[in-house]
């Protein structure tokens, strides 16, 4: 069923100094210089590339093995007879399910003693055993939810973890937003919508947010919410709205349940962005004239568990 094995990689936090800074020793020199602790940075590195070496020593399974760096994911062809493996923090399994189609991830953990891991389930050592068992067809895998962004000129994007519809620079955002028979201007910091698998991300620090306003005001502190990885609906919440003769806030927060869309049409004339899982280089220009469409997706994510 599959011929190649791919392993989506990262570059670590001393590689991308030692990118800036031309040598190691430059980028040491700059660390300490600022009063950081340098050390903490190589021993990352290091635990990664004993994590890389072991992947590269124990998938000799039959398939060719291809390891593709992170930068590579939004040009990099995947068909449906690749096994996808990353090697990196929580985020680098969001950013690569967007990608892969419907083929099984399994997430791996470079350093467990560092990252706590949500949906990084196996250690290096692991690995082989967790390929081999979707190879052989008897892997358990998880369905996880995707939101789906799609412009009226056909732009598409997806999100593992969550959507923000706003301004690059997160200053005010202008739009109209809709969802059922109520529609509204509004003028906010940005809009947040959170699949199950990242309610326990972004979205929560915005609970957190409203919890501590909510008891300064003398109110009682909500309990947030959170879905399950499975779970068909995505929440939306409406970051810092602001109320004026121009604009409502009456429309901030709801769930979408399956094959409800939330409504969006840009009234910005430039800066508008919709990007994806925190990363704004992955994003799609939502300037005056755009209109969004927001929904879960019809692909979900599949991630190989233990």
């Amino acid at each position: 069923m599959y011929e190649k094995l791919v392993v989506v990689t990262r570059k670590t936090r001393l590689e991308e100094l030692v990118a800036r800074f031309n040598t190691r020793a430059q980028a040491k020199f700059y660390v300490e210089h600022a009063g950081g602790d340098f050390s903490d940075y190589a021993r990352e590195d290091a635990a990664y590339r004993r994590s890389l070496d072991t992947l590269r020593h124990s998938l000799d399974l039959g398939p060719k093995v291809q390891f593709v760096d992170r930068g590579f994911l939004a040009t990099f062809l995947f068909t449906e007879k690749d096994l996808v493996l990353t090697l990196g923090q929580d985020g680098l399994v969001a950013n690569t399910a967007k990608y892969v189609g419907g083929q099984p991830v399994i997430g791996v953990n470079p350093d467990p003693e560092r990252f706590d891991g949500v949906l990084l389930p196996f250690s290096p050592e692991q690995t082989r055993a967790a390929a081999e068992r979707v190879l052989e067809g008897a892997a358990r895998v998880r369905e996880v939810t995707m939101a789906e962004a799609l412009l009226n000129d056909g732009q598409r994007l997806l999100a593992f973890n969550d959507l923000f519809i706003g301004v690059r620079s997160h200053v005010s955002a202008r739009y109209r937003i809709g969802l059922g028979e109520k529609s509204e201007p509004q003028s906010s910091s940005g809009v947040l919508v959170s699949t199950g698998a990242g309610s326990t991300g972004w979205l929560s620090s915005v609970f957190n947010m409203a919890g501590g306003v909510a008891e300064l005001a003398g109110g009682r502190r909500g309990a947030a919410i959170q879905l399950a990885w499975e779970d068909p609906r995505l929440v939306f919440v409406v970051r810092e709205p602001f109320a004026s003769r121009h604009s409502r806030a009456g429309l901030v927060a709801g769930m979408l349940d399956p094959g409800v869309e939330l409504l969006m049409e840009s009234l910005m004339p430039t800066g508008g962005v919709i990007f994806s899982d925190g990363i704004e280089t992955d994003f799609l220009q939502f300037n005056s004239g755009s209109i969004a469409h927001i929904r879960a997706a019809e692909r979900r994510a599949r991630l190989v568990v233990r």
